[in-house]
């Protein structure tokens, strides 16, 4: 049974300037998202629609606003609504914590309309380009997650041979190191298998419809064993809030694929 090595959550300080471990992942997520949305931008279909890296540094900075605006917001609305219509000032408070995913998702993608509106640009082509980019973004965010000893497993055999202690959750009960698994499903493996379904042309919106079903279905899987979130616990059918969010996700990425392919095919 392994023991959480509790690191110091600041990697560099730098007299009264302190950097976290945390803020260096997001820069490895945006670097990332640079270099591969380039990559992306550099195929011949969208080379040939106009689109350069400069479009990609904007994206980037519309994303970032729609990801912190949207996450916080998401995490008041869904998680603890009653808390923060009691106390609104406080959801400006990002520094005491507080994301969700899907909110972040939803704020991304309406920052990325607006990018296409004010551009000119298809917003199906915005989600194929940035879709397949998305992932490593995520896999940062679980790797600061697991640095800090945060969002740890449910209860797991202490015989599995990486099973793990969390001495911040205040207990030495064995767990599943679900910030690792979510890195693995969400992070790596969405990215491998985005990166190569986006490769070649497809009906447009069917990459970002991809995304949104494989995330969906990968975090549905990481959330039985991730510990639900203390002040909700289980909700029906012993699904977490998590997983009750990817449900309409899930369903709205496999319409959304079907819908834009037989769209492709009617104007063929």
């Amino acid at each position: 049974m392994l023991v959480h090595p509790q690191f110091n959550p600041v990697a560099l300080s730098l007299g009264p300037i302190q950097i976290h471990w945390y803020g260096l992942t997001y820069l490895v997520a945006f670097g990332l998202f640079l270099f591969l949305a380039a990559r992306r931008v550099g195929k011949p279909w969208y080379a040939e629609a106009g689109w350069t890296r400069r479009d990609v540094e904007d994206m980037l900075f519309y994303g970032v606003v729609g990801v912190v605006v949207g996450g916080r917001l998401g995490y008041a609305l869904f998680y603890k609504p009653g808390h923060y219509l009691a106390n609104p000032l406080e959801i400006l408070q990002v520094w005491k914590g507080g994301m969700s995913f899907h909110g972040g998702f939803l704020g991304v993608v309406l920052a990325l309309m607006w990018f296409g509106v004010q551009r000119k640009r298809s917003w199906l082509q915005i989600g194929d380009i940035v879709a397949p980019c998305a992932p490593t973004g995520l896999a940062s965010g679980r790797v600061g997650n697991f640095i800090n000893g945060e969002l740890w497993g449910r209860a797991a055999d202490p015989s599995l041979p990486w099973a793990m202690v969390f001495p911040q959750s205040g207990s030495a009960i064995a767990r599943h190191p679900s910030q690792v698994y979510q890195f693995l499903l969400e992070g790596l493996l969405l990215f491998l298998l985005l990166w190569w379904y986006g490769r070649k042309p497809r009906a447009p919106g069917r990459v970002m419809a991809a995304f949104i079903i494989g995330y969906g279905v990968f975090r549905f899987i990481a959330e039985y064993f991730r510990e639900p979130d203390s002040f909700l616990g289980l909700l029906a059918l012993n699904m977490s809030m998590g997983q009750w969010l990817c449900l309409p996700m899930i369903a709205t990425g496999a319409g959304l694929w079907w819908w834009f392919g037989r769209r492709a095919e009617a104007r063929a």
